[in-house]
C-alpha cells in the first residue's frame, strides 16, 4: 500500500509539472504581455525599467526556470498587472466566495437531480419518465451563460425580485445576504440537476437488467427492497465518480456566472488575469484547480471501495 501511495504522489507531481509548463508556454506564445497596454505611452527608459523590475525583460526559458523554481516553493509571485494581488490574497479573499456559490449550487442541484433520476428510472416509459427526460435534455441544452442572463433580466430586472449584481460580504459572507445568492445558485444548479438526473437514470436502467437484480426479483423480494438494496446502491458508482470532481470545480468558481453577476470570486478574477496575460495569477489558479482535481480523483478511488467492496483501490 505504501508503494502505491508513493507512486500516486509521484504521478501527481509529474501531472502538476506538465500542466504548469503547458500553461506557461501557452501564455508566453500569446502576443503581448501584462504590461504592454500600460507602458506603450511611457518613455523608453521608464518602460525598460518597469520590465526589468518585473522580470519580463528576460528570455522565455529563463522566466520559465524562475517560475517553476518559485512554484516548487509554493510561491507564484505578485500580480504583474496589480502588485497588491497575490495567490495568497486571492485564496483568502475570493476563494470563500466561490466556495459558497459552488456549494449552494450543488446542495440545490445534486439532490434534486438524484431524486428526478430515481423517479425516471422507477417509472420508466411512463409520462413521468418522459417529462423528466425532456426536462433534463432541455436544461442541459441551455448554457449556464444564457440561463444566467435570462434569470438576471427577468427576475432581477423586470420583476425586481432579486438583486442582479453583488454578493454578501464580511459577516454575511457565509450565512447572510441570501437574496444576492438565489439567482446565481439557480443558474449554476440547473446544470447539476440535468446532468445528475440523466446520469443516475441511465445507470439505474442498466443495473435493472442485470442478472443479480433479476434473481432478486425471482426470489420474491419486494420491488422497494430490490430498488433500494440492489439497483440504487450499484447505480451510485458513476455518481461517486462524478461527485468529487464536481465538488472541486464547484469550489474553484463558475467563471461565467461570477462574471455576469459581478461576484468577486476566484473564477471572475481568473478571467481578468487571462485578459491581462497575468502569468503569476493564471499559473497559480491553474495549479490550484489541478491540485484539487487530482486529489479528488484519488478520493474517488477510495470511495469506490466503500460503494462496491469488490473494487480494490491498490493492485499489484
Amino acid at each position: 500500500m505504501i508503494k502505491q501511495i508513493v507512486r500516486r504522489f509521484i504521478e501527481l507531481i509529474i501531472s502538476l509539472f506538465l500542466i504548469a509548463s503547458a500553461t506557461f508556454f501557452l501564455l508566453a506564445a500569446i502576443p503581448g504581455d501584462a504590461l504592454s497596454a500600460q507602458t506603450d505611452k511611457l518613455p523608453e527608459k521608464t518602460r525598460a525599467q518597469i520590465y526589468q523590475n518585473t522580470g519580463l525583460d528576460k528570455p522565455v526559458l529563463e522566466r520559465y526556470v524562475i517560475t517553476m523554481s518559485n512554484m516548487l516553493h509554493g510561491e507564484f509571485g505578485e500580480s504583474i498587472a496589480d502588485p497588491s494581488v497575490t495567490m495568497t490574497s486571492l485564496i483568502h479573499e475570493r476563494l470563500p466566495v466561490s466556495a459558497r456559490l459552488g456549494l449552494q449550487q450543488m446542495v440545490v442541484g445534486i439532490p434534486m437531480g438524484l431524486l428526478l433520476g430515481v423517479l425516471a428510472a422507477v417509472f420508466k416509459n411512463t409520462l413521468l419518465d418522459r417529462t423528466i427526460t425532456i426536462l433534463a435534455l432541455l436544461l442541459m441544452s441551455v448554457p449556464s451563460l444564457v440561463l444566467a442572463l435570462l434569470l438576471q433580466s427577468y427576475f432581477g430586472g423586470k420583476l425586481g425580485w432579486f438583486p442582479i449584481i453583488g454578493w454578501p460580504e464580511d459577516s454575511q459572507l457565509w450565512w447572510g445576504g441570501w437574496s444576492y445568492t438565489i439567482l446565481p445558485t439557480i443558474a449554476g444548479g440547473i446544470g447539476y440537476i440535468a446532468s445528475y438526473t440523466r446520469l443516475l437514470k441511465n445507470s439505474m436502467v442498466d443495473i435493472s437488467s442485470s442478472d443479480y437484480v433479476l434473481t432478486a426479483r425471482a426470489k420474491g423480494l419486494s420491488e422497494t427492497r430490490v430498488v433500494l438494496h440492489h439497483v440504487v446502491r450499484n447505480a451510485f458508482i458513476p455518481i461517486v465518480t462524478s461527485l468529487p470532481v464536481t465538488l472541486a470545480f464547484g469550489i474553484t468558481g463558475s467563471v461565467f456566472i461570477e462574471s455576469i453577476f459581478v461576484i468577486p470570486g476566484i473564477g471572475q478574477y481568473f478571467v481578468t488575469a487571462l485578459t491581462n496575460r497575468d502569468v503569476p495569477i493564471v499559473m497559480g489558479e491553474t495549479v490550484l484547480l489541478a491540485v484539487m482535481y487530482i486529489v479528488t480523483i484519488f478520493i474517488t478511488d477510495v470511495l469506490y471501495t466503500i460503494v462496491d467492496p469488490r473494487i480494490k483501490l491498490y493492485r499489484d
